[in-house]
């Protein structure tokens, strides 16, 4: 079992940053994936960005291409999220995700964090 911590929302103003951070509760994580998905008040969860845990390749939804860069420590089974140039539009709770090996999609989830970005 995988348990996953989220640390690092909060509020900013249009045009600021804020970095996210998730720890993997596991001595080694050794799965497909890890990523982010934040869902805003009234909408689906969207897929945001994720990183191949073996080999590093990054994924982005076009929304935050340019503006996100998400990163890994792997020492400390941890994804970070750079969030940069933010928008009123990227308001939402955003959720860490992790697919374990064999599974088909991401099967552990976070607790969620608050991201607001005010106008």
């Amino acid at each position: 079992q995988v348990q996953l911590v989220e640390s690092g929302g909060g509020s900013v103003q249009t045009g600021g940053s804020l970095r996210l951070s998730c720890r993997a509760s596991v001595r080694t994580f050794n799965g497909v994936a890890m990523g982010w998905f934040r869902q805003a008040p009234g909408k689906e969860r969207e897929f945001v960005a994720s990183m191949r845990w073996s080999g590093g390749s990054t994924y982005y939804a076009d929304s935050v291409k340019g503006r996100f860069t998400v990163s890994r420590d792997r020492t400390w089974n941890t994804i970070h999220l750079q969030m940069n140039s933010l928008k009123p539009e990227d308001t939402a709770v955003y959720f860490c995700a992790a697919q374990a090996t064999g599974a088909s999609a991401y099967n552990y989830w976070g607790q969620g964090t608050q991201v607001t970005v005010s106008a």
